[in-house]
């Protein structure tokens, strides 16, 4: 079916575990004709949920894609849907998804309502500036309560939360509150009137616009026509004053047409979302540009998912932002020189690939076979678009570590590939070798997160790795202000070594990284050796001074120094730098820092005083508890990532199975003096050649 850029939906699923997106997802594939019948978890025969680890553990762990191609009574309109994650250890697939969508519709548990990840997924869309929609699933369910879970989003999300659809008779059908026809309607809905709501509806979309809003007060409803009253709705969307809730039964396809319906008719198409985030340049020079849905235009794309696929090899999935991407076309990779040629583009359908012949402006495709693909990659065709990107996804940082090396000797390059095709796939995902120990280390979100990754090497690539407990990420920085200096000479009997540097160290707010700058007077050091003496405290930065973890917010000012005509050279240079570095850093007040993370735990309230009590060993700041569903409580605390070791078994033992929590990234502080001692003594610096 042929469409045009005013047709495409893009719409992404996304919320707390358990609210039901993949049943969801599979409800609306067959609803729109995609697939004859809907899969089922429980039997792994899911579109989304393809992988075998998936299957074998019951609920998602990557983005999946597919869409939908419906004939409305407004033409064809083609639905571009997103299945992601919803436990927060695989936010990498789930906050990639935001950057090809105009749509984010969080789904909602209809007995557990308001949930952490629920609170989550709407601060990401909000800040993406995305229309967001709320999806109110299993309201036929025992124990489902639509209306105290709209009264929870309505007070956790504002009064702008309206239903566009309302369930009646006990959730087995849904009654539509949004279109005119309500208006005069006598139906009465499980939350109320039909009527009460669609004046809520209609007052809230028609302050948006004046003009909109004068025509309703001469006029009434009556006197808006159906494009100012579409027009006011989609900036009611996309400015946040609007939050549209519609319920539904993704078991019982209760709402599923309603819910289709409402996507085709006012969800934004790729021209009425709010323009992407497109930046050009680098450093200062980086200036916001808007990129046009118009298919005619050189092409912008940006990939947003990479996939390693053994049968097609490497594809990345792509948004088209604007032109049109077609087969044969000659594309750059970012600021490339070289062209690739599109031999074959896909539509993806699970884990199908359906060949196209082009992707237009708002389509979602992949291309297979190009090896210079990664996340976050811009395609374009003409060098116009050269140094464009869309600004950065705002990612958790990896904090969890576990140095793995493979368990038969000879797969040491095998192993290699494999972590680094999947670090392709996962932007929280991160694989570093630590030269100071000769290990390679991965990082992930949680010892979950990467125990899956250490599944997928075995059954994916056939490398099976051994592996230590996980190596927190601790930095150094200094407390205070101080001077270092040193002189290196070495003399061999031919052109010897000479190089001498004095510099002060200071700290700088946490977060600042690191900052060199030069105060030389008088040319004691040569413009051409300063290189050498930041290369030479580079080194200390990542190698670390006290402790052996990288140092982060300093300033280093190198002020003064001396050289010699003949034997200065830059291996001087960078030597004194160093040993300058750390002569003033020995003086500065050293500090190791741990990370410290957001940690929140749902259980049952009876264990509350364990909870609490176990946290409180663990060095953790309680910042309070809500009471929530069902006599269940979440406690919120600040707590040290090093002593979470084993929580996730503490926590089972302690709530007999029921408890649950998630972390996210918070700050750096100051470990405590014993721990830091500990750490010091247990540092080897590695022998250091004068």
């Amino acid at each position: 079916m042929s469409y045009s850029t005013s047709s495409i939906r893009n719409v992404a699923l996304a919320g707390h575990p358990g609210a039901g997106k993949t049943t969801l997802f599979e409800a609306l594939l067959q609803a729109g004709g995609a697939i004859q019948t809907a899969g089922s978890i429980e039997r792994g025969s899911t579109v989304s949920d393809f992988d075998p680890i998936e299957k074998q553990r019951g609920h998602s762990l990557d983005a999946a894609i597919a869409s939908i191609d419906h004939h409305s009574a407004a033409g064809p309109v083609h639905l571009n849907l997103i299945d992601t994650p919803g436990y927060p250890d695989f936010r990498g697939p789930t906050l990639s998804a935001l950057a090809a969508v105009e749509t984010l519709a969080v789904v909602v548990d209809a007995d557990s309502g308001v949930e952490y990840g629920t609170r989550r997924m709407m601060e990401h869309a909000k800040a993406r500036g995305l229309c967001r929609v709320l999806v109110v699933n299993k309201i036929d369910h025992d124990g489902a309560n639509p209306a105290r879970v709209l009264e929870s989003l309505r007070e956790a999300f504002g009064p702008e939360c309206l239903p566009l659809n309302l369930p009646a008779d006990g959730g087995k059908r849904v009654l539509d509150c949004y279109a005119a026809a309500a208006a005069g309607s006598g139906e009465q809905s499980d939350l109320g009137a039909v009527a009460d709501w669609h004046q809520k509806i209609l007052d809230q979309v028609v302050e948006i616009n004046e003009t909109v809003m004068e025509h309703y007060l001469d006029l009434g409803e009556d006197g808006l026509s159906s494009d100012e009253l579409h027009d006011a709705f989609e900036q009611c969307l996309r400015e946040g004053h609007l939050v549209p809730v519609l319920f539904c039964s993704a078991r019982s396809g209760v709402g599923i047409a309603e819910l289709l319906d409402t996507a085709e008719r006012l969800f934004p198409n790729p021209a009425e979302g709010n323009p992407p985030p497109f930046e050009k340049g680098q450093g200062d020079a980086v200036e916001a540009i808007q990129a046009s849905p118009d298919p005619q235009a050189h092409v912008i794309a940006d990939v947003f998912k990479i996939v390693n696929d053994p049968f097609v090899g490497k594809l990345g999935v792509f948004r088209v932002y604007q032109g049109t991407v077609k087969r044969d076309t000659q594309l750059f990779v970012d600021d490339g020189r070289k062209p690739f040629k599109v031999g074959h583009l896909f539509k993806l359908k699970g884990k199908d690939h359906v060949e196209i012949d082009q992707a237009i402006p708002g389509d979602i495709a992949a291309v297979a076979k190009v090896e210079d693909l990664h996340f976050d990659a811009v395609l374009h065709d003409s060098h116009d678009e050269d140094q464009i990107h869309l600004r950065p996804l705002d990612f958790p940082k990896p904090m969890f570590g576990l140095a793995v090396e493979a368990a038969s000797k000879g797969q040491e390059q095998k192993l290699s590939t494999a972590l680094h095709k999947l670090s392709e796939e996962d932007p929280c995902f991160q694989v570093e070798h630590e030269t100071e120990t000769n290990e390679t280390v991965i990082r992930g979100l949680s010892d979950l997160h990467l125990r899956i990754n250490l599944e997928r090497l075995k059954d994916k690539y056939g490398v099976e790795v051994k592996s230590r407990p996980p190596r927190i990420a601790y930095r150094e920085t200094v407390a205070g202000k101080a001077e270092g200096h040193h002189r290196h000479k070495k003399q061999t009997g031919g052109a010897g070594q000479f190089g001498e540097v004095f510099l002060r160290v200071e700290p700088l707010p946490r977060g600042g990284g690191f900052e060199f700058v030069d105060e030389v007077k008088g040319g004691t050091i040569p413009g051409q050796f300063l290189p050498a003496v930041e290369k030479g405290v580079r080194q200390v930065l990542h190698d670390g001074a006290v402790a052996g973890y990288p140092i982060q917010d300093v300033r280093v000012v190198v002020y003064d120094g001396k050289h010699h005509p003949v034997d200065s050279k830059e291996v001087a240079f960078v030597a004194a730098g160093k040993k300058a570095f750390l002569d003033a850093i020995g003086k500065a007040r050293p500090q190791v820092l741990e990370p410290i993370v957001d940690l929140e735990v749902n259980a049952p309230e009876q264990h509350m005083g364990d909870i609490s009590g176990g946290l409180a060993s663990k060095r953790a700041r309680i910042n309070g508890t809500d009471s929530v569903r069902n006599n269940e409580i979440v406690v919120k605390a600040q707590v040290p990532l090093s002593e979470l070791e084993g929580y996730a078994a503490e926590l089972k033992s302690v709530t007999a199975g029921r408890g649950r929590y998630s972390l996210d990234f918070s700050h750096y502080e100051p470990v405590p003096a014993n721990v830091q001692q500990k750490l010091v003594d247990a540092y080897k610096p590695r022998a250091e050649d004068d």
